[in-house]
C-alpha cells in the first residue's frame, strides 16, 4: 500500500520503530555509562545494569511527569498581567453606573470577616444575638 507520495507505509512504520527502539538503546546505555562512572566513586553506590538504567529512566518519567511544556514563571506574571489589562479595558468602557454597580458587587464579595455576609444578613444576625442575650 502506497501514501500519497508514492512510498510504501510499511518501511516507514518499519523506519520508525527501528530508530525508536535505537534512541531507547542509546539513552539506556548513556545513562548506565554515566552512573557507572560517576555514582561509585562519588557515592559509593552500586553498578548497574543496563535494563536497570531504563528502569530508572522509567522511574524518573513517572515521578517528574511526560512533557516538558510547562510555563516559566515569567509566563505566569505575564498572564496577571494580560488580564490586568482586559479589566482595565473593560472598564474604561463602562458607563458611570455600571462601574458603581461593579465596584457594590466587589466590595460584598470581598468584605472582611468570615464567609460572604449580606449587610442585611449580619444584622438579623446581630439582631438575634441580642435578643438571646
Amino acid at each position: 500500500m502506497n501514501n500519497e507520495y508514492g512510498r510504501r507505509k510499511g518501511l516507514h512504520v518499519i523506519k520508525f520503530l527501528l530508530l525508536g527502539a535505537l534512541f531507547i538503546a542509546v539513552i539506556g546505555f548513556v545513562t548506565m555509562q554515566l552512573w557507572n562512572c560517576l555514582i561509585p566513586d562519588l557515592f559509593h553506590g552500586p553498578q548497574i545494569s543496563f535494563w536497570q538504567a531504563l528502569g530508572l529512566l522509567l522511574l524518573g518519567k513517572l515521578l517528574f511527569g511526560w512533557n516538558h511544556h510547562q510555563r516559566s514563571w515569567g509566563d505566569k506574571w505575564n498572564r496577571g498581567r494580560e488580564w490586568k489589562a482586559r479589566f482595565k479595558e473593560k472598564m474604561a468602557t463602562m458607563t458611570p453606573e455600571e462601574r458603581e454597580k461593579m465596584r457594590e458587587q466587589l466590595s460584598n464579595r470581598c468584605r472582611s470577616g468570615f464567609g460572604r455576609w449580606q449587610k442585611e444578613e449580619w444584622d438579623d444576625f446581630k439582631k438575634e444575638e441580642k435578643e438571646t442575650h
